[in-house]
């Protein structure tokens, strides 16, 4: 810091130039780049924040891990739930019966995904008991006969708490009328809601002992679903999982059941990132701009230098650092600027709501009522480290043009 490359360059950076409109491109570069990597960490915030959301919703419903066996059906599920309830990294185990059905009410007819459930297990691995408006899961009891359905199905079948429902199963009756649809009588003990369409409108819950009887499993279920210590180390534990179980055994988790969703955010994200960082290239082309008519407006100074013994090498790194100090204020602003609105961004759209009296976010639309954020360090730490090489990159051909300044030439009229 103490060499004359830095001290001149850094003066060069504060001191006033004879053209005004030089220091206003400096400003607008700086200004531009700070936009850009602010604009880029809240929007990559806010979208994480809606994928932490739905992830979340997600995993209120379905398992981490599930297990199965041939044919989608697992005999001896006792064991084999006891086995990987030691597994590391395991903290449950819930057997299920899984399958598709028809539910008639009142001549309205819904089709639905029927899954037959321990109430005390099912809450261990999932969350679904702390999202019932009505009811409770635990009234679930075996050889009642009772359901659980998702908010959005019952108001599609016009069904309230209490009422009896008809289910038709795929599998049918032999009669000497020919093939005759199974039916059985529920009577709807609890509604749930998790504010996502694909459950609401789609999920019912029976006894597991009544969907056995229902689908004719015997002793026989689906398989077991698990719940492990981190969601997001799912896909790692299944397959280690796999390798170390000694029976015929199919894995599967959560992304693999949700992955053309998060293949699609996350794709969505990166073309985001992509046009994002367009701001910050444009903000740059500025920065080269300006430092190009700086080193128009500091030939007589650079001829100085020179003849005062200074080397080409010298006069470019004076004007890569007024260059860089520019990009590494705009990026440090624009860091502090964007992680600072990215962690208030529920309130400003709150205050701009009140202020406008609008609504941004329909709670019926997006089924979210203030915007989630969730600031990332990997973000933050790659835009801010992408942004400070545009801005180097964009020093190196105006620094290399006032490297080769001829003295002679920059002093003939002066």
């Amino acid at each position: 810091m103490n060499s004359f490359e830095w001290l001149i360059g850094l003066r060069y950076t504060r001191a006033k130039r004879r053209n005004g409109f030089i220091s206003f491109i400096s400003a607008a570069s700086m200004i531009g780049i700070a936009l850009g990597v602010a604009a880029l960490i809240v929007v990559l915030s806010v979208m994480n924040g809606f994928q932490r959301e739905i992830r979340g919703r997600i995993l209120e419903v379905a398992s981490h891990i599930q297990v199965s066996g041939q044919g989608n059906r697992l005999a001896d599920w006792q064991p084999v739930a006891n086995e990987l309830k030691g597994a590391p990294k395991v903290l449950a185990t819930a057997p299920y019966v899984q399958a598709q059905g028809l539910i008639s009410f009142d001549g309205n007819v819904q089709g639905a995904m029927l899954r037959g459930v321990l109430p005390a297990q099912e809450d261990q691995v999932a969350g679904l008991g702390r999202h019932m408006v009505a009811g409770r899961l635990d009234a679930l009891k075996p050889g009642e006969f009772g359901i659980v359905l998702g908010q959005d199905l019952a108001r599609a079948l016009g069904v309230g708490l209490g009422e009896k429902i008809t289910m038709i199963t795929p599998q049918g009756n032999i009669t000497p009328a020919g093939m005759v649809p199974r039916m059985k009588s529920f009577t709807v003990v609890g509604l749930f809601r998790i504010d996502m369409y694909q459950y609401d409108a789609g999920l019912a819950l029976i006894a597991l002992q009544d969907a056995q009887k229902l689908f004719r499993m015997g002793e026989e279920v689906s398989g077991v679903r698990l719940k492990i210590s981190d969601p997001l180390e799912a896909p790692y534990v299944s397959q280690q999982l796999a390798q170390a179980s000694q029976r015929p055994l199919w894995f599967s988790d959560w992304t693999m059941e949700n992955s053309q969703y998060f293949r699609a955010v996350q794709i969505e994200k990166r073309m985001m990132f992509l046009i994002l960082t367009l701001i910050v290239a444009v903000a740059t082309f500025n920065l080269v701009s300006g430092l190009v008519m700086a080193v128009t407006d500091k030939q007589a100074d650079i001829a100085i230098l020179r003849t005062l013994g200074a080397s080409p090498g010298s006069i470019m790194q004076i004007f890569m650092i007024q260059g860089a100090t520019v990009g590494i204020v705009g990026t440090l602003s624009g860091v502090l600027g964007g992680v600072l609105l990215a962690l208030n961004v529920g309130s400003v759209v709150s205050f701009f709501e009140g202020l406008l009296g609008m609504q941004v976010l329909s709670p019926q639309v997006y089924l979210i009522s203030s915007l989630p954020s969730e600031v990332l360090l990997s973000d933050v730490s790659a835009i801010g480290l992408i942004s400070l090489v545009l801005a180097f990159l964009a020093t190196l051909y105006p620094s290399w043009r006032a490297a080769k300044t001829n003295p002679a030439e920059a002093l003939r009229y002066e």
